[in-house]
């Protein structure tokens, strides 16, 4: 058996356990915390690498074999966004290690609780633990959202915790509605069953599945379950803010799996179950996220618009539902989660020489570094944008090449246009309408730019090495529309 499968569970888990419980030294726990988490990087690496065999590596906890077992279910699609989770991690913990950890206590080990749960959602076998993984970054989230003080931060909590205890509370029922119709809650198992469902199993689990799509839209933050998300993003420090940035791509990831795997061409009549609602509420998710933007009043939240933006750009890829749509999706992931992490890095940075105006635009002092500043402020709003020639641009030609809907070109078109506006009101009120001198307390920490530069440097890593992430994307898109071999996981088990 592989066991290199569970590391990337196991490595966040035994670390946040023993930071509990370590003696009050904080150079030992940033340094644990620290290595711990660069760790996962070069083993998201060799995962890739095993998963580009085109193999499926399946891991049974306790040798107990599926379905009826635990197991962990490694793919090309797993595979890929252990890598995003990790790079993200390691430049939210070095973006933390200058101080802004000191804001709260256990900040180190809510974050590696927090890596566990996403991990664990990524790798995950079976719709139980998928829903254990869910709840483990979740609570580690409310903890990490609170993670400071003021009013504004407990107020967005508040609502944060409030919905998705609700989100919770329904993900247990469509779980227990599926195991009492189907008697399994293994994924590759469940497809097979939901395939050949007849008679009153049918309208029983397409309920549980509309159910479930609930939940996960709320994760993901479709409309109309999106208005926790922006208010709670901007609410956040810089480092728990730029984390968050991969907490929708969970649910979106959920949605993929599921629509695929088990409500996907080969569910009989069950068949694409959730694409009559994904594609306009996707569409009607991208129009009111520009116009949120457009309206924003303050940096950070401007940022977070945009990340509902992107989730629901990704979503209506989901809903297209071909190989070529998600593999496109896969690219536009990797470029809208690092880059939306970096600009709230790069958001706290601009924040931290404008004393008391913070983030919001309004005119304030002049900066410090404007010239720096400016040019990464440039640099990420060409990126999200979508113009050349960084990865932004890339992502929505392919989306756009991909899905020939009139529908879906017109309204990414537009949300463009909306957010290029906006980060140029932005950009004139926080570098052009400034007083005249800069403010004593202006700092630039060297730790924090270097975090910040590590996400922004990703939208021209990822067009240099186009060729091979769409290649890899291709595969794993092809990969996830083929049934077969992951139904056939139930007959041959685990190695």
């Amino acid at each position: 058996m592989n066991h290199l499968l569970i590391l990337p569970i196991l490595l966040p888990l035994m670390c946040g356990a023993l930071l509990l419980v370590l003696p009050s030294r904080e150079w030992l726990k940033r340094a644990l915390s620290m290595l711990a988490t660069l760790a996962l990087v070069p083993l998201a690496v060799v995962l890739l690498l095993q998963a580009g065999d085109g193999q499926l590596h399946v891991y049974a906890l306790g040798d107990w074999r599926p379905p009826f077992g635990i197991v962990l279910l490694l793919d090309r699609l797993s595979a890929l966004l252990l890598l995003v989770a990790a790079v993200l991690g390691s430049a939210v913990a070095l973006y933390a290690l200058r101080g802004d950890d000191r804001l709260g206590p256990r900040f180190h080990a809510l974050l590696q609780f927090q890596l566990l749960g996403i991990n664990g959602s990524f790798l995950t076998g079976d719709l139980f633990n998928l829903f254990v993984f869910f709840e483990i970054l979740l609570i580690a989230s409310y903890a990490l959202l609170l993670h400071g003080s003021g009013a504004e931060r407990v107020r967005a909590g508040l609502h944060y915790v409030v919905l998705n205890l609700t989100g919770s509370a329904l993900f247990l029922i469509a779980l227990g509605l599926i195991y009492g119709v189907s008697g399994t809650l293994n994924m590759a198992d469940l497809s097979a069953r939901v395939a050949t469902a007849s008679g009153d199993q049918v309208p029983l689990l397409a309920a549980a599945g509309l159910l479930l799509l609930l939940v996960f839209a709320l994760k993901a933050a479709l409309l109309p379950l999106y208005f926790w998300l922006p208010r709670a993003y901007a609410a956040a420090s810089a480092p728990v803010a730029a984390l968050f940035a991969i907490m929708t791509k969970v649910g979106i990831y959920a949605v993929l799996r599921v629509c695929t795997l088990v409500f996907g061409d080969g569910a009989g009549e069950l068949a694409n179950l959730a694409q009559a609602w994904l594609w306009p509420l996707a569409l009607a998710t991208v129009a009111l996220g520009a116009l949120g933007a457009l309206a924003a009043q303050d940096l950070r939240l401007l940022i977070a618009y945009l990340v509902l933006v992107s989730a629901g750009t990704l979503l209506a890829a989901v809903a297209a539902g071909s190989p070529e749509a998600h593999a496109a999706a896969l690219y536009y992931l990797l470029h809208s989660t690092w880059v939306a992490g970096g600009l709230f890095l790069l958001a706290d940075l601009i924040a931290r020489q404008r004393g008391s105006k913070g983030s919001a635009l309004v005119p304030g002092a002049a900066l410090e570094h404007p010239a720096l500043l400016g040019a990464l402020f440039f640099f990420g709003a060409v990126a999200v944008v979508g113009l050349p020639p960084l990865s932004g641009f890339l992502g929505k030609l392919l989306l756009l090449k991909a899905v020939p809907s009139v529908a879906l070109w017109t309204v990414l078109l537009l949300a463009g246009f909306a957010t290029l506006i906006a980060f140029s009101r932005a950009g004139s009120t926080l570098f052009w309408r400034v007083g005249l001198s800069s403010l004593d307390s202006a700092e630039l920490d060297i730790g924090r730019l270097g975090a910040t530069l590590l996400l922004l440097a990703s939208a021209v890593l990822l067009v240099v090495l186009a060729d091979p992430l769409l290649d890899y994307a291709t595969a794993a898109a092809a990969q996830l529309h083929d049934l077969g071999p992951y139904r056939a996981i139930l007959k041959e088990g685990a190695p």
